[in-house]
């Protein structure tokens, strides 16, 4: 008589048996928010690449636009907005401004795709004439509290503006109590904070600061974003901002933190997004135009390894790519 063992292979001896018994179901277009960048620029033409994140541009109003609909024309249901401005300034005076790149880009873009689902990212970085996510002391340090006025400013103006969700990437303390009063006190009780509650100091944003032109010009980010070897930690940011009012979460990056990314949805109620960042963008498309991967294969993969670790969504630049090969439904 032969010993007993598991016999797994059993039920994966078909595709029709390996999707009955999937335990993650396979991406489609609503797991995907697609980030793009919006240039004020008088050149409507504008689209420059940013040579770090191949086929990725650095969009005018009319570029984006035009963009962003062939995506919504494809199925794409929600986006992520980042705007550098012409001018920045020690207080971030473009951030919140009416008529500002983001506030009309999101004007243009909701009158034409009414149904897509945008989302502003609310920083003051790419805003500063320094590059850091808040005001600076003489002594070069970033100051929570004076900051969190402006990012209410922000999000007010984006919310004002159409947004249908505002995201607070700053990782100042209290922002999104601040914020959520802030779009109270203006009517504004609807709208959605998606806040970037675990977003650890990174060196997978590299490529992105290319992109949203947003290093800091000393010093890095460390004292405010978070450090790579936390994990109880993620906890403590995540519950503290369900506390304070926010609707939804962001882990970030996605793919090398997929550990804090299970933890913090088993430890939430409110939904939990994943940013695949640049960085984990960018290593994918060298590796795969040098012909070592499979990129069909390894982004799909990619992904679902992110939504298996518990992403209601994912943020990422491969968004378009996966609708223009019919990769996702």
């Amino acid at each position: 008589m032969s010993l007993p063992f598991y016999r797994g292979r059993r039920l994966r001896k078909t595709p029709q048996l390996r999707a009955l018994v999937r335990e993650t179901a396979p991406l489609c277009v609503e797991d995907l928010i697609m980030p793009y960048f919006v240039v004020e620029t008088k050149d409507s033409q504008f689209a420059k690449p940013v040579p770090s994140m191949p086929g990725q541009y650095q969009l005018s109003l009319a570029m984006l636009e035009r963009r962003v609909e062939k995506a919504y024309d494809l199925g794409l249901t929600s986006i992520l907005l980042f705007g550098l401005p012409a001018h920045k300034d020690e207080r971030a005076s473009a951030a919140y401004d009416k008529n500002g790149i983001v506030q009309q880009a999101v004007r243009r873009l909701k009158k034409r795709c009414p149904n897509l689902c945008v989302i502003t990212d609310v920083c003051l970085c790419e805003y500063m004439s320094h590059g850091h996510c808040g005001i600076l002391d003489s002594e070069g340090n970033v100051q929570n509290d004076p900051t969190l006025p402006l990012l209410t400013q922000t999000a007010v103006s984006h919310a004002l503006a159409g947004a249908d969700m505002v995201a607070p990437s700053d990782m100042m303390d209290g922002r999104v109590a601040a914020i959520r009063q802030g779009l109270d006190e203006q009517g504004l009780s609807d709208v959605p904070i998606l806040s970037y509650a675990v977003k650890y100091a990174s060196a997978y944003y590299g490529p992105f600061r290319d992109a949203a032109q947003s290093a800091p010009a000393h010093g890095d980010r460390k004292a405010y974003q978070m450090d790579a070897g936390n994990g109880r930690e993620a906890l403590l940011e995540a519950r503290a901002d369900v506390a304070e009012g926010c609707d939804a979460l962001i882990v970030k990056p996605a793919g090398p933190y997929s550990d804090i990314l299970w933890r913090v949805q088993e430890a939430v109620d409110v939904p939990v997004m994943a940013y695949q960042v640049s960085g984990e963008y960018a290593m994918i498309c060298a590796a795969a135009q040098n012909g070592w991967i499979d990129q069909e294969r390894i982004v799909l993969e990619s992904l679902q390894g992110i939504k298996r670790a518990g992403a209601r969504s994912i943020i990422t630049y491969f968004s378009e790519y996966l609708l223009e090969q019919r990769l996702v439904r």
